[in-house]
């Protein structure tokens, strides 16, 4: 062979060495990268594996209420090693559980990066942290709410299913946030009895790990009569003196929309009343909204639940189920697939689905005059890296001071008036004024229909605003309007004077 074709070794061996210089030089630029810059975010991943093992040898920090309240703290076992203890199984659905068998759950998984001390901000000692562990304190949390409320909210709800949520609505600061059935989350973060109480706890009926709070989705009924008021007065297609003639017919005989007929129970005390907007709150007529409903339009009424927080997971400390108003896939408008499904959506049926959080918000949302701000538990943070303080921020005006105005003095009425007594029982405060609205959500076949509140006080200076469900509860006044008047008074006259 002739030596001209034969390529100089000298120049193969350096372009494999420009190779490898530049793989490892991409390497080192990713592991920097991953590091260093993204070190915090790994920190915070629940799912990374040396975050585990870090985690399994760190003083966890303490928990706390608005007032001090130790929440949930630490023991040590024979061998030295700390496990997790709570102060009420109250707050089981909502603070979780951290356990050396079952991992974390609810907030401790949340803020796990915190509490083990592995979220702060500098990236290189977190880094040496993971790859040689010593043993470490982690960070303080404080928490908006008041364990005495939660315990409260969760006695209130007793045997039922169901949620209660309280935020102040100025700020969006969580008071209580409730969901039975209840566990005992001590039981499972202790080593000695963690697999009996988590294989109990997760044969027991209603399951107690989910959040109904945050996590469960219901159909709304009649509370979601304010989200169709706030898209109807805020676009314009309704002022508060919009009637329908058809109205008090219908009320008897159905409301007929594309060959489908909507009914209501007529109200005897109204007559053939034609009923204003007001008056259509204070006797919660479906006739009226789902008139009110086809007449706002599908686009408008998604469009304006959107900007309440309906179709994407709500910004929290938790994680957060996704309210829709309809499923979507249709072309009607806003997805909804027909002018049926709309009238129904408007009063709170149809493919309609919330969160307790997600309608607590919209009755904030009113209370605030028209300013929602992000709901917030975790306050503060304090650990050897320093204190932090977590101060309210608004997610945005969803609707102008006048139409939240409209909406809540109609809301006043469903609970101070004749009228609206009768449907609101139980959820009016001696001496302080209080506005809401009930709901009585139909679930299908023979079931007793899910009972709802919504709504806030003082209605003239608001300080509280809640949600309240109670799966298979009846009426709304039947178990949720009488719920949520004593926990708001016990807030207002007792707790927080």
């Amino acid at each position: 062979m002739n030596t001209l074709d034969r390529a100089p070794i000298g120049r193969g061996i350096a372009r494999t060495g420009l190779i490898l210089s530049v793989l490892f030089g991409l390497i080192a630029v990713g592991a920097g990268y991953w590091q260093v810059v993204r070190a915090s975010e790994l920190s915070r991943a629940a799912d990374n594996p040396l975050v585990i093992a870090a985690a399994r040898d760190v003083v966890r920090g303490t928990i706390v209420d608005r007032s001090g309240a130790i929440l949930a703290s630490n023991r040590y076992d024979a061998n030295g090693e700390p496990y997790r203890v709570y102060a009420d199984r109250s707050l089981a659905p909502l603070i979780g559980y951290a356990s050396p068998v079952y991992g974390t759950a609810g907030l401790e998984r949340a803020d796990n990066a915190e509490l083990t001390g592995l979220g702060s901000n500098n990236s290189l000692e977190d880094l040496l942290y993971k790859l040689a562990p010593q043993r470490r304190q982690g960070a303080d949390l404080t928490l908006s709410l008041s364990l005495k409320l939660q315990e409260a909210a969760v006695k209130a709800l007793g045997a039922y299913r169901g949620a209660v949520v309280m935020l102040d609505p100025r700020t969006g600061r969580v008071l209580a946030m409730a969901s039975t059935p209840v566990f005992d989350a001590s039981a499972i973060a202790n080593p000695i009895t963690a697999q009996a109480a988590f294989a109990r706890t997760s044969a027991a009926a209603g399951q107690p790990f989910l959040n109904r709070a945050t996590m469960g989705r219901y159909v709304p009924g009649s509370v979601f009569k304010i989200v169709t008021s706030i898209a109807a007065l805020g676009s314009g297609a309704i002022n508060a003196s919009t009637s329908y003639p058809q109205q008090p017919a219908a009320e008897q005989t159905g409301l007929l929309v594309s060959g489908f007929r909507i009914h209501d129970g007529h109200h005897d005390f109204t007559g053939s009343q034609v009923l204003d907007y007001d008056q259509a709150i204070e006797v919660s007529c479906n006739i009226y909204f789902a008139l009110t409903g086809l007449r706002t339009g599908g686009a408008a009424l998604a469009d304006w639940a959107d900007r309440l927080g309906f179709g994407a997971p709500i910004p929290f400390d938790l994680p957060t189920a996704t309210s829709q108003v309809t499923n979507g896939g249709g072309s009607f408008g806003g997805g909804f697939s027909d002018d049926v499904e709309l009238a129904n959506a408007a009063y709170g049926q149809a493919e309609t689905l919330v969160t307790p959080l997600q309608m607590a918000l919209v009755a904030a949302s009113v209370a605030n005059g028209g300013v929602l701000m992000k709901p917030e538990l975790v306050t503060g943070i304090s650990g050897p890296a320093g204190n932090q303080t977590i101060g309210p921020a608004a997610l945005g005006t969803v609707m102008t001071p006048a139409v939240a105005g409209t909406i809540g003095n109609a809301m006043e009425l469903a609970v101070e008036s004749d009228w609206g007594r009768i449907f609101t029982t139980g959820a009016a405060i001696p001496g302080i004024l209080t506005a809401g609205k009930t709901g009585t959500a139909e679930i299908g076949g023979s079931a007793e229909p899910n009972s709802w509140f919504i709504g806030y006080a003082p209605a003239d200076n608001p300080e509280v605003a809640i949600a309240v469900i109670v799966e298979q509860g009846g009426h709304g006044s039947a178990q949720a309007a009488p719920i949520a008047g004593s926990l708001m008074s016990l807030w207002l006259k007792t707790l927080n004077p």
